[in-house]
């Protein structure tokens, strides 16, 4: 009896050291490397070219995108806004402007689950890509996980249905979502930003006053430096381009 007590824990070491070692692979990613060669994910881009891709996710929002559209206007920027289609159902009048002013609209899933499944989360895509598509008539090719995360059998499912994979600057994230004062976010960017990124702001999912207000600081003083304000794609074009001339 005393061995079969003195075995118990050792079986239950050993089923634990199992189930993280199946919970890791499922987690588990071939790594940035591998994604930016394979050309299914972007982070940014090597260009001498002072172009930046601004970046908006969670939106859109009545109030605080269409404030970011006017400023947008004002500088003659363009930006790539990572739609989440129940939001995109509830504000047409907004994601119309978007398109109309020539603004890339991309795909954020539809109810920004934080967790889900490879076929729940092509289902999601769908949805907002049908909703955008009833606005515009047109369908994104670019897709933004929620919060960055991300497995191989996502990848590769999303790199099947032809959507390449848009990450940002890892130095370029505000953390505007986290209200983090109007200053912090302008600081971010104009004391990390270089030629090819992008940047990570939100314009939807909670007050956006504080990414309103930097917005207006970044685009004048970047503006000031010379540069250009792209879209994604855009972006991505350019990194063509290097590649057909070497």
């Amino acid at each position: 009896m005393k061995k079969l007590w003195f075995l118990i824990p050792v079986c239950l070491l050993t089923v634990s050291f199992f189930y993280l070692k199946v919970g890791a692979a499922t987690y588990e990613n071939k790594g940035r490397k591998y994604y930016e060669e394979a050309g299914q994910i972007v982070w940014e881009i090597k260009t001498d070219e002072k172009i930046v891709a601004l970046t908006f996710d969670d939106g859109p929002h009545r109030k605080y995108t269409s404030e970011i559209l006017d400023l947008l206007s004002k500088y003659n920027a363009k930006a790539t806004f990572f739609i989440v289609g129940q939001n995109a159902q509830k504000n047409p009048e907004v994601i119309a402007r978007m398109y109309k002013e020539g603004h890339e609209l991309a795909n954020h899933t539809f109810t920004h689950p934080l967790r889900t499944n490879v076929p729940n989360l092509l289902k999601e895509i769908k949805q907002t890509d049908d909703t955008i598509q009833n606005i515009t008539g047109t369908k994104p090719t670019l897709f933004r996980p929620v919060e960055g995360q991300y497995s191989d059998a996502m990848i590769e499912a999303i790199a099947k249905e032809g959507y390449k994979v848009v990450m940002w600057s890892w130095h370029l994230d505000t953390l505007d979502w986290k209200s983090p004062g109007t200053n912090r976010i302008v600081n971010t960017v104009l004391n990390g930003v270089k030629e090819g990124n992008i940047i990570l702001f939100h314009d939807g999912g909670g007050n956006r006053h504080q990414t309103v207000k930097a917005m207006e600081k970044i685009l004048a003083e970047l503006e000031n430096q010379g540069y250009r304000f792209v879209t994604v794609s855009e972006l991505l074009d350019e990194q063509s381009k290097k590649s057909t001339n070497k």
